[in-house]
């Protein structure tokens, strides 16, 4: 397979998405690049793995992943290759991970150590560019996954908050800020469905607000706020034309109820 997603948090004012780009379509000249986003917060592992989830499984069988954010770049971290029956992916072994281990069940992970596969030195600054854009590429020609490197026990995973069912409600947090300053929760619709059957009615309430739940953003005026199931199936707060961080002055670790 020869398509590579790529997520990082290089953003695009750097050349650096770029260069990783240019050495992996040296590496392999009919590779396919898919841009998942560069512009996952400076250092936000937790939201690199939250991003990761949502895109992952919108790509085809066979799909590599790239997956760099990376602050421990340098250190005695390892790079590791993980391989599923479906994908494979490519990362620092800090966490940026930890959602793919819980979705895709068995995965085999390999230590990425074979300077062989490695085209020049490799920097303490940029292991994108030097040992994991270059381990994709070449994975992307059809290397067998042993060949980087000997098994790796135990990747890194970051705890991840889960949402509590009580008398009260459920209650969960605010994980991720989009781009329109949406706020991703970490309550999955599904639940809100089982917990609330037939017709009756949900609200939310964030600080000291109390949002409706609707089925799409135009249900409320311009500028108004409103919980809606968003298209990565989680429960979404979000401002008609407007940005819902700014209106509820909310971010991540924001507590939400649903009652």
């Amino acid at each position: 397979m020869n398509l590579i997603g790529f997520m990082s948090d290089f953003g695009l004012q750097d050349p650096y998405a770029g260069i990783v780009k240019a050495v992996m379509a040296g590496i392999n000249p009919h590779i396919h690049i898919i841009d998942i986003t560069h512009h996952i917060s400076a250092h936000d592992i937790a939201a690199g793995a939250l991003v990761l989830e949502t895109a992952y499984g919108n790509f085809p069988a066979g799909s590599i992943f790239l997956a760099v954010v990376d602050p421990g770049v340098g250190s005695d971290r390892a790079g590791i290759l993980a391989v599923s029956d479906r994908y494979s992916f490519v990362a620092p072994d800090n966490g940026v991970l930890s959602r793919i281990f819980k979705l895709e069940g068995e995965l085999t992970c390999y230590r990425i150590e074979n300077r062989a596969f490695f085209p020049g030195p490799v920097s303490n600054t940029f292991h994108a560019r030097d040992i994991f854009g270059p381990a994709a590429a070449h994975l992307s020609l059809g290397t067998p996954p042993p060949e980087f490197g000997p098994i790796h026990h135990e990747p890194v995973r970051i705890e991840w908050p889960e949402p509590v069912i009580g008398p009260e409600g459920i209650t969960g947090q605010v994980i991720h800020v989009d781009g329109f300053g949406s706020l991703l929760t970490n309550i999955p619709y599904e639940i809100i469905r089982q917990q609330l059957p037939g017709k009756h009615a949900a609200s939310v309430s964030i600080g000291s607000r109390v949002i409706p739940v609707h089925r799409t953003y135009s249900d409320v005026p311009p500028g108004s706020a409103l919980a809606l199931s968003g298209s990565s199936g989680l429960l979404e707060i979000a401002v008609n034309q407007g940005s819902a961080r700014d209106l509820l002055e909310a971010g991540p670790g924001t507590p939400v109820t649903v009652t």
